[in-house]
């Protein structure tokens, strides 16, 4: 445990950030769950207004530096991947 005054400031600032980083991920994978569901549900339309939500809420996250750019970019990329497949089979 720490011992000095700034360390113990450290400390709680620390915590405070490890809550709020922990609430911007939870958000973020909630997102992307719904729109994995609506996929799944054979829903599109529920995908894709989840999907423009979704962006928002991962970029958001990687420009706070909670989670990185790459992997932001890389799980918009396989969500906009499957919303497209489901599009072309669903007017095939």
């Amino acid at each position: 445990m720490a011992n000095h005054k700034s360390a113990l400031k450290r400390a709680r600032q620390s915590q405070v950030a490890r809550l709020r980083n922990l609430a911007h991920k939870t958000k973020a994978k909630t997102a992307v769950k719904e729109v994995r569901a609506a996929l799944g549900d054979k829903n599109l339309e529920k995908a894709k207004e989840g999907f423009k939500k979704t962006v928002s809420i991962l970029q958001k996250t990687a420009s706070k530096g909670v989670i990185h750019k790459k992997k932001a970019a890389r799980k918009i990329s396989r969500l906009a991947k499957a919303i497209h497949k489901a599009a072309a089979q669903k007017s095939a």
